[in-house]
């Protein structure tokens, strides 16, 4: 019904910069929250950064000051600019979205596949 596609996920320097990239696509009649969640191995996924529909943000304390959640409603794209990248920030990223298919309808929940962040230091 819905898919996200994440794209931006790579290989980077500690200090260094990545922004990553979700679109949704499919039966869309309107998304409300999305947001960024991160996994490193052996641990919990976590949530990272927050969207409402409204353009509100929260973040994770340990990526306040360094990473930015935005979105185009537009483009049905949700963005993760992180900058002053640390070992620690390593991990599989995940985009997640609530999506409204029908009007009237209740929202349903959607994942990326996951995208690789490595940050060597």
């Amino acid at each position: 019904q819905v898919q996200l596609v994440e794209s931006g996920g790579g290989l980077v320097q500690t200090g260094g910069s990545l922004r990553l990239s979700c679109v949704a696509s499919g039966r869309i009649f309107r998304i409300n929250a999305m947001r960024w969640y991160s996994q490193a191995p052996g641990k919990q996924r976590e949530v990272v950064a927050h969207i409402s529909s409204a353009g509100n943000t929260n973040y994770a304390d340990s990526v306040k000051g360094r990473f930015t959640i935005s979105r185009d409603n537009a483009k049905n794209t949700v963005y993760l600019q992180m900058n002053s990248l640390k070992p620690e920030d390593t991990g599989v990223y995940y985009c997640y979205a609530d999506v409204t298919s029908l009007p009237g309808q209740w929202a349903s929940e959607y994942w990326g596949e996951g995208t690789l962040v490595t940050v060597s230091s």
